[in-house]
């Protein structure tokens, strides 16, 4: 049978998906940086928090309303294929979510936060967060406007993960070990997560934490008022 000659030239008319992605990501950018301004406008910290699925970020932000919800007032995006069913968690302890339904796409990008944005009321608040949908390869690479992009990595994921996922901490500010209450029970090494993440990007913050037992919770909290602080601090020094 004569083998079939393959072009190596495109089709005529064909975009490649290259520079469709460029486009996209150019576009997103735009209303990133729309994004960027409105929260500097409103001295609004922003945070974007991201992870696998079942990494354990909408715990952790249960327990986050539960100890600081008093002291900043907070606001949460949640954003998921399907179902209000993080949202409903949040409210259930006291937490201000709405739920953005991506309708199948595995990230967020800056337009889904820009039209939520729309139906929230943001006068006074002064933390934001956006937690992205489970996923650590699209959202890496899509700006949402924030100050701060903040990784888990659970310890049940295991620890290979900053090495098969260099963008995402390539692009994180911190990582968040999540889940460490389990660590006598798994082969993972938080020694070799970190210095994979630190090999990837120097300047990575990480803090160890578990919700079962309470471990780094309030040192989580703790960094969240600190930055809300420094944001607050920056602005009035702009303006003055």
């Amino acid at each position: 049978m004569q083998k079939i000659q393959r072009s190596s030239k495109a089709a005529r008319g064909t975009v490649t998906c290259d520079n469709t992605t460029m486009h996209l990501l150019k576009a997103n950018d735009f209303v990133a940086d729309s994004i960027r301004k409105r929260m500097a406008e409103q001295n609004i910290l922003l945070l974007n928090i991201t992870s696998s699925a079942g990494s354990g970020k909408t715990t952790l932000l249960q327990e986050t309303i539960k100890r600081i919800g008093d002291k900043v007032n907070i606001k949460i995006l949640v954003g998921d294929l399907e179902t209000e069913r993080d949202a409903d968690r949040l409210r259930a302890v006291g937490g201000d979510a709405l739920q953005i339904v991506t309708g199948g796409i595995c990230h967020l990008e800056a337009q889904m936060v820009w039209q939520a944005m729309e139906s929230l009321n943001l006068d006074g608040v002064d933390l934001l967060i956006i937690e992205n949908v489970g996923n650590l390869v699209c959202p890496a690479s899509f700006d949402l406007g924030e100050d701060y992009r903040v990784t888990l990595i659970a310890t049940t994921e295991g620890d290979d993960k900053p090495k098969k996922y260099p963008r995402m901490f390539l692009t994180s500010e911190l990582m968040l070990v999540s889940k460490v209450d389990l660590l006598e029970y798994l082969p993972f090494s938080v020694d070799n997560v970190v210095a994979d993440a630190r090999d990837i990007n120097p300047d990575i913050d990480v803090m160890e934490l578990s919700t079962i037992n309470g471990t780094g919770v309030d040192a989580w909290c703790n960094w969240l008022l600190n930055k809300v602080a420094e944001k607050k601090e920056a602005a009035s020094l702009a303006a003055s």
